[in-house]
């Protein structure tokens, strides 16, 4: 009889401390501009249903991409580090699996471009803590078969394994310097591992109908964790209705749409997915204890709103990486709320796992806290945040400071800019404060380059000897 109680004690402690643990639903939009949402201040694109999580959440007016293109922030998201730690994925990984910089480059010779299994901490400690995983949308993070989302903790994967693709045809783009008769994009259409086709099925409604699928197998006894990073609106341009014949060419795949009409058709076909989503979450019951968490993985292109900020996607300025970033959580996050805390990317990382339960500080994340600042009404605090993107023969850096930011540009190994800023009193980045102030700008600079040193890459070590 004790044997028994002890039995039905355990049992009873397991099922309270799985109730415990919240649900995550964590959605990322692709090339979204700061001022491409509603509530971010958006006139032209309407988002009803991510203006309606800041309505029940918390918005952040202060949230970075932990890089100003795909792979970068990717691979900081589900590390929990600054993805120069990882090495070879300081910019986009291109398309068929080009290196687009030298250490890159290297690393696809030796077919080792993409994020190590040994460092997808999210969906590893997730499934540690007795959580359903599912991946469905662009991964991006390693064409390589040991690369891809079923070899890295997900129960159930399902998507793109490389830039995203044509909406209709799931292709990619071919190589630059070949003409449109000699096409080779290829098809990176996956299903837990199995390449599966679905021609003509526009991809943001393949991705909500393929998310609302596994969210209905879902129940109130097993938490789970559902990745669903979206393709929109990242080129090509093509809305809903915009289906062709035969996949994009290279020509086209630029050019052909290309106006803020087709951009805003789909950005708002995303918003009503992500309503459809929140729905099944609703309907079954499900929502009270679901932490949904919307960001973009980037700032916008030059067809996108970034609001007051300078600078697009592949830069440093606060356009490249300044972000909308949104988190619902009900009855633990304040309703209508808003945050000033810088943050990034990262953040949610440590945030979401520790909210499983996972010792956090075994895992040496570079993130912090952000649930737990909003949540317990923590007073804002200055940080310092790093950005470095490499790309060819340019690389761009930055380093945030409190309220003061430093953007350096190197061509061929040249200095070609240095310009310093006073956020607070400058969010347009339109006063370069450099000469004017040069002991802070020479302070960042350290700051800068003691941080390229600590965050070294080990697996590069071979390729520097």
């Amino acid at each position: 009889m004790k044997y028994c109680a002890l039995i039905f004690f355990f049992l009873f402690i397991v099922r309270i401390q799985a109730q415990d643990q919240p649900n995550v639903v964590l959605i990322l939009a692709d090339d979204l501009g700061y001022g491409d949402v509603g509530c971010y201040g958006s006139r032209d694109i309407k988002t009803p249903n991510i203006d309606r999580l800041a309505t029940e959440g918390v918005r952040f007016s202060n949230f970075y991409s932990n890089g100003p293109e795909c792979s970068p922030t990717r691979a900081a998201l589900l590390s929990g580090l600054y993805q120069q730690r990882i090495g070879g994925l300081e910019c986009a990984i291109g398309a068929g699996n080009i290196g687009r910089y030298d250490e890159a480059a290297w690393l696809v010779d030796k077919k080792e471009l993409g994020l190590p299994r040994e460092y997808c901490v999210l969906p590893r400690e997730l499934k540690k803590a007795g959580y359903n995983t599912a991946i469905i949308g662009k991964w991006h993070l390693g064409y390589e078969e040991k690369f891809r989302p079923h070899n890295q903790f997900f129960d159930y994967s399902f998507g793109t394994f490389g830039i995203g693709g044509e909406y209709f045809y799931h292709v990619e783009r071919g190589p630059i310097n070949l003409d449109d008769s000699t096409f080779t994009g290829i098809h990176t259409l996956m299903k837990n591992g199995k390449e599966t086709f679905r021609d003509g099925y526009y991809s943001t409604h393949l991705f909500t109908d393929e998310a609302r699928a596994w969210l209905n197998q879902q129940n109130n006894k097993t938490p789970f964790f559902l990745y669903l990073p979206y393709t929109a609106p990242h080129t090509p341009f093509q809305g809903p209705n915009d289906f062709s014949e035969k996949p994009f060419t290279n020509e086209e795949w630029g050019t052909r749409n290309k106006s803020r009409k087709t951009y805003a058709e789909m950005v708002e076909e995303m918003d009503k997915g992500i309503g459809q989503v929140l729905d099944v979450l609703e309907r079954k019951g499900l929502a009270k204890n679901t932490i949904v968490i919307f960001f973009s993985d980037n700032g916008g292109t030059k067809m996108s709103d970034n609001g007051v900020f300078s600078g697009y996607k592949g830069q440093v300025y606060e356009g490249g990486i300044r972000v909308p970033c949104i988190i619902k959580w009900p009855s633990m996050i304040p309703e209508n709320s808003a945050s000033d805390q810088a943050s990034i990317s990262f953040d949610l990382t440590l945030s979401i796992i520790a909210r499983a339960g996972a010792d956090i500080s075994s895992l040496d994340l570079d993130g912090y806290d952000i649930l737990s600042h909003v949540i317990d009404y923590k007073t804002d605090f200055d940080r310092t945040l790093f950005w470095r993107k490499k790309r060819e023969e340019s690389v761009v850096k930055a380093v945030r400071d409190g309220s003061m930011k430093l953007v350096v540009e190197y061509e061929s190994d040249v200095l070609k800019n240095k310009k310093l800023y006073n956020l607070k009193t400058d969010p347009c980045e339109s006063a370069d404060l450099a000469e004017a102030n040069p002991q802070m700008a020479k302070k960042l600079f350290e700051k800068l380059s003691g941080w390229e040193k600590e965050v070294q890459s080990e697996r590069l070590s071979e390729m520097k000897k």
